[in-house]
């Protein structure tokens, strides 16, 4: 479904990605995770077509996207949903949740995707005319991944979705994510929280200095002793 060959993305003058491979199959859950500042976010923004990469190519289905406009892929069906979150504050949760259709091939399905948001966020659909300044931290990351479902998305690309929760709140927010790939969406999600989302992903990654150092499926990634020691290790006392 997505497949990513031999890119490079820089900022300005530093390098941020080197020579990144990867793919996601349709239906899968794939996991990059890896330190804070080596690349995840940058790698999620150039799938997204936030920003060029300079070298590589980015195919979704058949298409090659990385040369296309933000919105013609989110017409796609790929969506990012940021670690920012980017919300309207003082609209309500309703009208933010309107405004992630508001491409041409959603709106037409406003309706029924309101109603897939609804039943898989009911906290949402009870403060719906609710501002968005006085959501909960948990509560404010469900409202970010409801309205980049809003776009019709058949393929998120989540970064971080349990940055500043509570264990609590964590665990109900994987369990959402969880919810939403057995729906049929496929997910790339960037999460440091290797110990609670490693169960869930078929494929893991790791990325070191804007690098894949790893690749493989869920079974060899938790055989890996490299991947052992510096992730699984440091939580095994928790």
């Amino acid at each position: 479904m997505l497949s990513v060959n031999h890119i490079d993305s820089y900022y300005g003058e530093y390098r941020a990605l080197r020579d990144i491979s990867l793919s996601v199959s349709e239906g899968e859950l794939a996991l990059i995770f890896g330190p804070n500042g080596h690349g995840k976010s940058t790698l999620l923004k150039t799938i997204s077509g936030l920003i060029r990469p300079t070298r590589g190519t980015i195919c979704y289905g058949d298409v090659e996207i990385h040369r296309l406009p933000i919105d013609r892929i989110v017409e796609m069906g790929l969506v990012l949903i940021p670690e920012e979150r980017h919300l309207f504050t003082e609209m309500t949760v309703i009208d933010n949740l309107k405004l992630g259709a508001y491409n041409s091939r959603a709106w037409p399905n406003l309706r029924e995707n309101l109603d897939f948001v609804s039943v898989l966020f009911p906290r949402l659909a009870e403060r719906k005319k609710q501002i968005v300044s006085t959501l909960s931290g948990g509560e404010l990351r469900m409202l970010a991944i409801g309205r980049g479902l809003m776009a019709g998305a058949k393929f998120v690309a989540v970064d971080e979705p349990s940055l500043g929760l509570s264990p609590i709140l964590t665990q109900e927010v994987f369990k959402k994510i969880e919810e939403i790939n057995l729906n049929g969406i496929t997910i790339l999600l960037v999460e440091q929280n290797m110990k609670e989302t490693a169960q869930l992903a078929r494929r893991i990654y790791l990325m070191e200095d804007g690098q894949i150092t790893f690749g493989g499926t869920r079974e060899e990634a938790l055989e890996n002793p490299k991947i052992k020691e510096a992730f699984l290790g440091k939580h095994s006392h928790d």
